[in-house]
């Protein structure tokens, strides 16, 4: 099932969401929905809180770059419960966009490494590094679980700037390509 985004501004993209355990109700549903959702918008990544659900849970699936990186092909997972346990690395600029923020693509600086610890959906432990985009897709969806979108990431002279669509897009003023919910 295709389930409605929400879109920068929504307080709930805010909030910190909160670990579960694996008799969480529904949950292979969920994944299967997130992944569908995801696809349906074009998206490489999307987590649980993008769509409305508090939970510390993404998926991504970087397929769609394979034309940047044909190791990407394969890099489809889920990550329930993770925990950043280190980045490292210079930091790089990479223009990044995101499903609750449409429209807007800018420059975000992250460190080229992440060490995430965390359980897939058959609640088998992982301890893993990650390096590149595959390290920026998943910084991108940890901010989600932080209550972090990545305008937050941008300098103050650049939200400046951008702050006319900004605001466009929290009021929603924008062609949806996909399902989302509308801002109060």
């Amino acid at each position: 099932m295709i389930l409605p985004i929400l879109i920068y501004g929504n307080p709930l993209l805010q909030k910190i969401a909160t670990d579960i355990d694996k008799n969480y109700a529904g949950l292979n549903v969920l994944i299967e929905n997130i992944f569908d959702t995801m696809r349906k918008a074009d998206g490489v990544g999307l987590a649980a809180p993008q769509v409305g659900i508090l939970i510390r849970l993404f998926a991504i699936d970087a397929s769609p770059m394979e034309e940047d990186d044909p190791t990407l092909a394969e890099f489809i997972k889920v990550f329930i419960n993770p925990q950043i346990i280190e980045e490292e690395g210079e930091e790089w600029l990479y223009k990044e966009g995101c499903l609750s923020v449409p429209t807007l693509r800018e420059e975000v600086k992250r460190k080229p490494r992440v060490h995430i610890k965390y359980v897939d959906e058959k609640w088998v432990q992982h301890d893993e590094w990650f390096d590149g985009i595959r390290a920026r897709i998943i910084q991108h969806e940890y901010d989600h679980l932080q209550g972090i979108l990545f305008p937050d990431k941008l300098s103050p002279l650049k939200k400046r700037i951008l702050r006319g669509k900004i605001v466009s897009i929290s009021k929603c003023r924008f062609d949806a390509k996909y399902k989302i919910i509308k801002n109060k």
